[in-house]
């Protein structure tokens, strides 16, 4: 998923479904202290203790934080460079598409296949790339 995301040094990324911190820490890594790595996690216990995992990296231009019920991403946050979703819908979130910058790129697991979605303006390029099982993105 990440080699798909692409993420350069320097870019705004966003992580649904953050979990324990792992895929935000390398995302921090990736982006390094000139970027931005936002992550968001919907079970209040595991955004804490993702947070707790990622501040103990060190890199204090990541943060995750839990979802607001309702809200997918953080669209107040947006427009991001990159979206990383490790959970499966059943159909692309247009809020996540929305959520992403003119040539910005998400990585998301949609209906058990996993798909690459790049901004083009209002148009949206979708390139598939197997199949995957993920939890429910709610």
């Amino acid at each position: 998923m990440l080699r798909l995301l692409d993420v350069a040094p320097g870019m705004r990324v966003l992580d649904v479904g953050s979990g324990s911190g792992w895929s935000t820490a390398l995302l921090a890594h990736l982006v390094g202290a000139t970027g931005e790595v936002r992550g968001v996690e919907l079970v209040p216990e595991l955004a804490r203790w993702g947070a707790a995992n990622l501040a103990a990296t060190q890199q204090p231009w990541a943060s995750i934080v839990a979802a607001t019920p309702g809200v997918l991403g953080l669209p107040a946050h947006g427009p991001f460079d990159r979206i990383l979703v490790s959970a499966e819908p059943d159909t692309l979130p247009q809020t996540l598409v929305d959520q992403l910058k003119d040539g910005g790129a998400m990585v998301i697991p949609v209906a058990g296949e996993m798909l690459r979605v790049v901004r083009r303006g209002d148009k949206t390029e979708i390139t598939r790339h197997g199949g995957y099982r993920f939890v429910p993105l709610k």
